[in-house]
């Protein structure tokens, strides 16, 4: 029997930021809990994994094993005392509601800010690293390619990737909250994340003027060429920090970069100049304690959440619509997934019903004298025999392939005929299923 989808999983809706930070796996460490998950269950697996969200998507046969041996894994990351959050922040989603769930990540309508374009390229990027970690089937394989179309359908018929507000443009509103006019303030990029950048790139356009500090020499000036900015080394990242208005950090450090210690250096420095600090990293950048400090206005990836919800209400009608396009691509892909039973219980019957025919006839065969044409034309009775009694339980199956009452029928099959069960007729000396039942469709 086909296996069954789950998701397992917490985001930005159910988790804070504190919690997602310890639970975020990137790079080679994601290849190895893949490879740990599907090695143990024997099913595929995709692990998205972003500021945002944690999900793991996979295929199983015990649903509620593999749910609990997801939270296991998810667990076995925290510490003792962060574990029970994991109760209220966990969710699952089964069967259809999987899909559902995964064309909705893939389109943004799950997203912070709905609308906004980084998650497919993310969800892409997940699908990728399943695949590379060889943990990615046939069934979330076709999953997750249709959910790439389904995106496109939805960017390109409705109106919600219109004057979307990203997190990037969200960070430009912010400080020109704080500051007013942006043009000529100093923004320093810290890192090189994607969001990041993308927050530095729409500040620069702003006609502020941009600095690019990185570990990586390289890495600083690819960065500074793309977003129209000058790079530093990161040995100047505190004299940049007493010089900038505003900070965009997105490193991949799984330890605070800027410390208290190092913001009071800084503060001196800046003799009571406000800094805007806007921490997009997951696991944070930025120490929370900095917030406290006179002078300093930090804002992480959940803070930007509640500028994204003032936003929402704009995109309220285009997103309607993109609901009702992910539900006619759920349908679709839904019908094509109870299909996925109907070839092996076709094939499970027919191998039953010839088992038995097969066994009789030799029975009887071994009882009389037959010369080799008597034989042979026993055998075509049998044959005929056999797709005649198979042809109105074909027909019907066939019929309801793709139907949402197919999967009931298809149960209704196997336990009948006790498909699930080794046959008790042994098939070593039988001919082939298909000679005694050539022909049939």
């Amino acid at each position: 029997m086909v296996k069954e989808l789950v998701v397992v999983g917490l985001s930005h809706h159910t988790a804070p930021l504190k919690l997602r930070e310890k639970l975020s796996v990137e790079g080679e460490e994601r290849d190895g809990f893949l490879r740990s998950w599907s090695g143990a269950e024997a099913g595929e697996g995709v692990l998205i994994s972003t500021c945002n969200r944690v999900e793991l998507y996979a295929t199983t046969d015990d649903l509620v094993g593999a749910q609990k041996r997801a939270r296991a894994m998810l667990e076995a990351r925290l510490g003792a005392e962060e574990r029970g959050a994991l109760d209220e922040a966990l969710y699952v989603h089964e069967g259809e509601d999987a899909i559902r769930h995964l064309f909705r990540v893939a389109s943004s309508l799950d997203s912070m800010v709905v609308g906004e374009p980084q998650i497919l390229g993310q969800v892409k990027e997940a699908f990728d690293a399943a695949r590379s970690a060889g943990t990615l089937g046939s069934l979330l394989g076709r999953c997750f390619s249709r959910s790439f179309s389904v995106a496109k359908r939805v960017r390109t018929e409705t109106g919600i990737a219109e004057g979307t507000v990203s997190v990037s443009s969200i960070a430009s509103q912010l400080a020109r909250k704080i500051f007013g006019e942006l043009r000529g303030r100093r923004v320093l990029l810290l890192g090189a994340g994607e969001m990041g950048e993308a927050a530095a790139r729409s500040l620069a356009n702003t006609g502020a003027v941009l600095r690019v500090v990185n570990r990586s020499p390289e890495k600083a000036m690819r960065v500074a060429a793309e977003c129209g900015g000058e790079p530093r080394g990161y040995e100047q990242l505190a004299a940049e920090l007493v010089k900038a208005d505003v900070v965009i950090s997105s490193t991949s450090s799984d330890r605070y970069v800027l410390a208290p210690d190092l913001m009071k250096q800084v503060l001196r420095g800046r003799r009571h100049r406000p800094i805007f600090l806007i921490d997009i990293a997951v696991p944070r950048d930025v120490d929370p304690r900095v917030g406290d400090m006179d002078g300093v206005f930090l804002f992480d990836v959940d803070d930007l959440q509640e500028v994204a919800q003032e936003n929402l209400s704009q995109r309220r009608q285009a997103a309607e619509a993109a609901e009702r396009i992910v539900e006619v691509e759920v349908a679709e892909i839904e019908a094509w997934r109870r299909t996925l039973d109907l070839t092996p219980t076709i094939v499970a019957l027919r191998d039953r019903f010839a088992e038995i025919v097969h066994t009789e006839l030799e029975r009887s065969v071994r009882k009389l004298d037959l010369d080799d044409k008597s034989r042979a034309s026993l055998e075509r009775m049998a044959d005929a025999m056999v797709k005649k009694l198979l042809h109105q339980p074909l027909a019907t199956l066939k019929q309801t392939a793709g139907n949402p009452e197919s999967a009931a029928v298809i149960a209704a099959t196997r336990a009948l005929f006790d498909l699930d069960t080794p046959s008790v007729y042994p098939p070593a000396s039988a001919p082939s299923a298909s000679k005694l039942v050539k022909g049939e469709g």
